[in-house]
């Protein structure tokens, strides 16, 4: 399942945080890295996957 998570998140960041932890806090920090930029929002996504 962290496969598919990783790859949604390189697709569209915001999806694969959502799949990880719902609409909490980090989804909407999420949301917001990927506005300010796409590759902060990757790694930010990729880094909720793996801590968890």
């Amino acid at each position: 399942m962290d496969l598919i998570r990783v790859l949604l998140s390189i697709l569209l960041p915001p999806v694969g945080v959502f799949l990880q932890v719902g609409f909490g806090l980090h989804f909407w920090i999420n949301i917001l890295l990927t506005i300010l930029g796409y590759i902060p929002g990757i790694v930010h996504a990729i880094w909720i996957i793996a801590r968890r």
